[in-house]
Order: C-alpha cells, then structure tokens, then sequence
C-alpha cells in the first residue's frame, strides 16, 4: 500500500464491463496536466485553465488518433474528494475505449490506483477521518436500508464526533496529570479528582453503550442468519420462494428435492435476512441425500434463528402428528436451547378454522401459514423482526459495526477501568498516566489520530479500486 502523494493514479471508477457510460478517474498533482495532453476540447477552451468543478465536451487522444469522445471534470486542489487535482472522464462505456484511455496515461505519467488509494488520499489529506473513510466502503456494499442509514451517519461523521470529544477531554486531564508529574516534589494537584472521576464515569458509560450496540450492527451489517428446517416435502423451498417472492429454490412433489442448502437474503423493515433453505431431516439411506442432511444441522449451528416448518394438513390427519410434533420441537430445543425456534405449520389453506384452533391449542407460539398463497407470511416477517432491536436505529443512536472499532473500543475500556481503579485506590499519578495514554491511544486508533502503514493497508485492501 502506498502512502506517499506525489504521483498521479488513475482507476476505473465505475463497475468493469460494458455499459452506456464509464468513469476513469486520475488524482494527484500533475492530474490536470496529464489530461491536458491528451484532450482536445469541442470548444479550443484548454483543460489546465479551466475553473474547478467544471466539465468540458472533446476527444481523447493519442496523437492523431481519436480514442473517444468524453466529458472531462476538473476538480482542484483542496476541493476535491482527494484533496488533489483530481480529474473524470466519462467516456463510452466500451472495454475496448476504458482500456485504451487507461493504458494511454499510464503511458504518459500516470500509475494504476490501488485498491482505496483514492479514499486514503482522502484521509492522508485531511477531507475524512479513518472512521469516515471506513464508512464509504460500507456505504459502497450496503444492501439495504438500515446499513444504508449507519453508513451515512458514520460517514457524516456522527461515531467520530463523539470519539473525538471524549478523546479530547481526556486528553486535558492527560496534560494535566503530566503536569502533576513535572512538579511532583512538590506534591501539588492540578487535575481536580472529583471532575476527572465524573469523565472517567462518562466516558465508561458512553463506551459500554456503543460496545453493545455492535450486537445490532454487526446483525445490521452482515444479515441475520436463518435456517428453514423439516421434514421432506413440507413447503420449505415454497416458503423460501414466498419470502422472496421469487422461484429461487427447486420445488417437487417428490421428497427429498433438495439435496444441497439454498441461500438467499431479502430486506424486512430494511434489515437483512439470509434464509437457508436446508435438506429435509429423515432417516435415509440415500448417501447423496444423507450428506445434504448433515450440510443442514451444520447450517443450524451457523443460523441465529430456526424455522420449524410442518405439514399442518399431515400432522392433523395422524393419530400421533401432533404428539410426535410436540417430541420433535423439544429434541431440537434441547440441541439448540439458545436458538430461537420458530414452528411454522404449513398449509394452513386445506385446514378449517376448528382444525388450525385445535392446531394452535396444541402447540405454543405456533404461526399458521400458507407458503401457496401466501397467508400468514407478513406475520411471519413482524415476528422475524421481533429478533432485532431496532430501538436504537430508530432513535438514530450510534450503532457500530465494524470490527475493528469493536476492537478498539474494548481496549479502551478496559484502559479507562484500570484508570478508575486507580483513582479508587489513590494509585499514583504516574501509574495512572500510563493507563490513560493506553485510553487514548485506542480511542484514537479508530478516527486515525493513531495510525500506521500497516493499519492503513489492512483497511484500504479491502476497498475496490477506483474508490
């Protein structure tokens, strides 16, 4: 990863393939000069004279050659995403033209962006803290509307603010403390202990608060989990292909149909649901099916929620259904006794009102529906959204998400409890220097007041190019 910014990088910034337009992107100090040489504008107007943010009609060239005819922008230094010149060429969205302009800077000054060099300019550069610039890859990878929101929110600067003022009242009683050091023959107090004792309780507070939120965010983020399980031939795949309002799962009369896990995510009230449809679970001794049906108690281990679904008309129409049921709810919450289980009795369309009361009387908590028609499915969606607490997306809180804040951020608390302990204990002032540095350094690792290259290349690799 580079981290230097005296040369110009250009990158595709739109998606690689053919489409109606296309993006390529140059940053660094001569960015404006290098398009210059090789653009040609409708108008004689000269790109290197041009104001910043503004866009001028011509053809790329290379020599006499015409490579395209494009719209160039020009943003200048600082006012910019990178806070270099920054160059845009939208040309035709042809593979064929994107690599041939590519190749043509390349040739005449430029090197290729690496994955996020952009955004790290960005930060080098002082336009975005490191929380922020994290934020924009998220942004780029949210599927839905609550990730969507975080995402914003970070990137707008909400989670660094609020790190960025802890740090920085900390960091005057850090200074304080210091002083406390130099004079310490004198044994004089500058840092008021009942004041530094209210942060320390502040800061405690705030960062258990954003700790616990991760547990939505990093649900937010990545999705919930959710395995579809039951017996062959019960409407699971059906059911999939209601939830998702599509035929995405293979479905048959004959059971055992699915051999292999189907998986598949769709938004309710904007979080994300990844449901996994799995292989019936029955005693075979049909290998290929046997090895589908150990693929599925490993999704269940994977999975944060479980769908027990049943055919309500089967299991009304056995003498034992409901009792067997009822043994087979119990040997998996027994398995699984931390995982939500869900009984979803299928099929509720051939069933009379009297049959699905009986059925429910029976059966706690049980949710009748029809994957056929669809009856009982929004039901099914408010209760899967039960499982997320929304309160704090909602009330527009700090969520975190990212893993390496959540790393952070348990490092400095940890620091800032030894900090209290020590002010308990009326340990020394040295001794408690030491633990509010450690505090600092953490809070300031995730807004990149503490960074290094290393640091730095972890996060940006994980970018695409061209952002």
């Amino acid at each position: 990863m580079h981290t230097t910014t005296n040369d110009t990088i250009i990158a595709l910034a739109t998606p690689s393939g053919a489409g109606a337009i296309a993006v390529i992107r140059l940053s660094g100090p001569d960015a404006i000069l290098i398009a210059s040489n090789h653009f040609v504008s409708s108008y004689n107007k000269k790109l290197k004279e041009q104001k910043s943010h503004t866009i001028l009609l011509g053809n790329i060239v290379d020599g006499d050659r015409v490579l395209d005819q494009a719209l160039v922008s020009v943003f200048k230094n600082p006012n910019s995403y990178t806070g270099e010149n920054v160059v845009e060429i939208s040309c035709h969205g042809s593979p064929y033209i994107q690599q041939q302009i590519i190749q043509l800077f390349l040739r005449n000054g430029c090197r290729m962006a690496e994955a996020g060099e952009f955004t790290l300019r960005a930060f080098l550069n002082g336009k975005m803290d490191l929380s922020q610039a994290e934020a924009v890859a998220d942004l780029i990878s949210s599927e839905n509307e609550a990730s969507h929101q975080i995402a914003m929110q970070q990137m707008r600067g909400g989670f660094s603010n609020e790190i960025k003022n802890l740090r920085e009242e900390l960091l005057n009683f850090a200074s304080l403390i210091e002083l406390e050091l130099d004079f310490a023959e004198e044994d004089v107090e500058f840092a008021d202990r009942s004041a530094f004792v209210s942060l320390v309780n502040k800061i405690n507070t705030v960062l258990k608060g954003l700790i616990d939120s991760f547990a939505v965010g990093n649900v937010i983020k990545n999705g919930i989990p959710v395995a579809i399980v039951g017996e062959p031939n019960v409407g699971k795949s059906t059911l999939l292909n209601a939830l998702l309002n599509e035929e995405r799962a293979i479905v048959s009369d004959i059971a055992g149909t699915t051999r292999d896990t189907i998986e598949d995510e769709i938004s309710i009230g904007g979080i994300g649901f990844r449901f996994i449809d799995t292989a019936g679970i029955r005693d075979t001794k049909d290998v290929v099916e046997n090895i589908g049906i150990k693929k599925t108690f490993e999704k269940i281990e994977q999975a944060q929620v479980v769908l027990f679904l049943v055919d309500a008309k089967e299991v009304q129409s056995s003498a034992l259904g409901i009792q067997s049921l009822v043994i087979e709810i119990e040997k998996i919450k027994n398995k699984y006794p931390l995982k939500p289980l869900l009984v979803i009795a299928n099929k509720r369309d051939v069933l009379s009102s009297k049959e699905i009361e009986h059925f429910s009387s029976s059966i706690p908590n049980l949710l009748p529906i029809s994957a056929k028609t669809g009856e009982g499915v929004d039901a099914l969606k408010n209760k899967l959204l039960e499982f997320v607490n929304t309160g704090a997306l909602r009330n527009n809180e700090t969520i975190v998400t990212n893993t390496r804040h959540y790393d952070s951020l348990l490092k400095a608390l940890e620091a800032i409890q030894k900090v209290r302990f020590g002010i308990d204990e009326e340990l020394p002032s040295d001794l408690m220097a030491i633990d509010v540095k450690d505090a600092l350094y953490h809070l300031g690792e995730i807004t990149g007041q503490v960074t290094n290259d290393e640091l730095l290349g972890n996060i940006f690799a994980n970018f695409c190019i061209g952002k």
